[in-house]
């Protein structure tokens, strides 16, 4: 019998070499050699890479063999996730591999910026003895303020409160029953920035949270204070950061990631009040050798065809052919949740009504709160941490399934309780021989509209004129109104408007556009494509 041919294009660790045990045909060809690598892809059913070798569309329409692609690491900008999708191939990484690693970075750019030790080095190789131009701050006693208190933030935690500082914390999604669990106070974003001697972001990378540290954030922070990122470039606005420093607004920054990598505008680099290191949150040995052993058992279990944790455009799996169209829906129903969400989630119920109810489906349960969390949580979330996730954050989930369907063949809720005492429901539903995904309700209100990239959800109080007002200035502002369903419950109650619009719109506008209409709840949904 053939083996199955797993290519590697990388320099992996030995480790990854024994966990894909001897059931495969293992070849090797270097990624970097673009003839080369299409010429190996044409016989491989599986392909490990890092981050050298480029598996786009062209590649991936190379190996008509193809089940998975497995990438040694976290980022995927070097895959062409959507045409792996569309060629039916199967998409890993290794999404917790280097979460230590970043971690300790993190405590490595602060110790360098509190001691000065990148200048302090460079001073001495120099040949000077300058003791006096290098006086440091102690730890001890500091506050540190961490945006993002997901998984690495909460590691961050650990390490820096064995120095006896003080944290506090901005998540919006974390609950403060988690908070306390780990020793930390959660506080505004503007309090964070204003008490904390060293800040550190630990965000996604989403249109909300991209410049999210600008020039009216920093302006709020002590002249003594210090800025880091390792978490993704972008976060921090590079050109309100090169003022900030260069005026003496803070007293310094730690970069590992850049808006663009290698960074273009050098400027940043030539401060001397800036540690810089070349995007190395994942440069570490332990790091690489879990990535490589984690991606090389998500291959076994996608040859075996079994549910693979990590896989992040499939679930993979011997999943029903009937139940597999419902997982990207149900992804998506839970990022419009947590888009919606005003408070912390505390439980969820994921609940199946219809046809479905006959077939397993504890797979959309893991869709749900893979949607749920990747829009608000800092490392990349999979079928394998996403439950874990929700246990740190003390979210009680259950899954319900019943035949209870009136109105479509099946429809799927995603129904919560959130912090502040209220509930928050989204339902979904797949129409048409095309299979399409539809938002179908928001709480009690009935709705019947495609699932598209950018979304607008309204709630005011129903009156004449308020399409007009929002289809004018959103016209005004060359922002096209694609598609539109408003429902209420009675006349002159609630209304809830949603809108598919072609382009992400301002934050500015929004404003307007909720000021105009005085609406209760107010949103753009973004949705992240898996």
């Amino acid at each position: 019998m053939t083996k199955p041919v797993v290519l590697i294009a990388e320099q992996l660790s030995p480790a990854t070499i024994d966990a894909l045990g001897p059931d495969f045909d293992v070849r090797q060809v270097d990624g970097t050699d673009r003839p080369a690598l299409l010429a190996a892809l044409a016989e491989a059913d599986a392909v490990l890479i890092r981050s050298a070798t480029k598996m786009d569309a062209e590649a991936i329409a190379a190996a008509r063999r193809l089940k998975v692609i497995a990438r040694a690491g976290v980022g995927l900008d070097n895959v062409d996730t959507p045409a792996a999708t569309a060629a039916g191939v199967m998409v890993v990484n290794a999404p917790t591999s280097n979460i230590i690693s970043a971690a300790e970075l993190t405590v490595g750019h602060i110790l360098s910026l509190a001691r000065h030790i990148p200048a302090a080095h460079a001073s001495l190789s120099a040949g000077e003895w300058k003791r006096s131009s290098f006086t440091g701050v102690e730890l001890f006693d500091k506050t540190v303020g961490i945006v993002g208190l997901g998984r690495i933030g909460a590691l961050i935690t650990a390490r820096l409160q064995s120095f006896d500082m003080k944290v506090i914390a901005y998540d919006p999604y974390v609950t403060s029953a988690r908070a306390q669990q780990l020793g930390v106070e959660l506080v505004s974003l503007d309090e964070l920035l204003e008490r904390s001697d060293f800040v550190t972001v630990h965000m996604p990378k989403t249109p909300e949270t991209t410049g999210m540290i600008s020039t009216p954030q920093l302006q709020r922070m002590k002249s003594t204070a210090f800025v880091i990122n390792v978490a993704r470039g972008g976060l921090i606005d590079e050109d309100a950061l090169f003022t900030a420093l260069g005026s003496g607004e803070i007293a310094g920054a730690g970069l590992d990631v850049f808006s663009s990598e290698p960074p273009t505008d050098k400027r940043l680099l030539s401060l001397p009040n800036v540690s810089v290191t070349p995007h190395l949150g994942a440069s570490t040995a332990e790091a690489q050798e879990k990535a490589g052993v984690s991606v090389a058992k998500s291959v076994r279990l996608a040859l075996d065809g079994e549910l693979v944790p990590d896989a992040v455009n499939v679930a993979g799996g011997v999943i029903d052919p009937y139940v597999r169209p419902g997982i990207p829906l149900v992804e998506k129903l839970g990022q419009i949740f947590s888009g919606l969400a005003r408070s912390p989630l505390t439980s969820l119920d994921i609940e199946v009504h219809g046809e479905l109810q006959g077939y397993d489906v504890s797979v959309l349960k893991l869709a749900a709160l893979k949607g749920v969390f990747t829009p608000i949580v800092s490392e990349s979330v999979s079928y394998v941490n996403a439950p874990l996730l929700a246990q740190q954050r003390g979210v009680e989930v259950r899954l319900i399934v019943d035949d209870n369907s009136p109105e479509y063949r099946n429809v799927i809720t995603l129904r919560g309780a959130l912090s502040d005492g209220s509930q928050l429901s989204v339902s979904g539903t797949l129409t048409g021989p095309r299979q399409v995904e539809k938002l179908v309700g928001i709480n009690e209100y009935a709705v019947e509209l495609p699932i598209e990239q950018h979304h607008i959800v309204m709630l005011y109080t129903d009156r004449p004129g308020i399409v007009a007002v929002f289809g004018q200035r959103f016209g005004d502002a060359g922002i096209n109104i694609a598609g539109m369903q408003i429902a209420r419950q009675s006349a002159g109650g609630q209304a809830l408007s949603v809108l598919t619009v072609d382009s992400p719109v301002s934050d500015e506008l929004l404003e307007l556009v909720r000021t105009d209409i005085d609406a209760d709840l107010f949103r753009q949904i973004e949705i992240i494509e898996s």
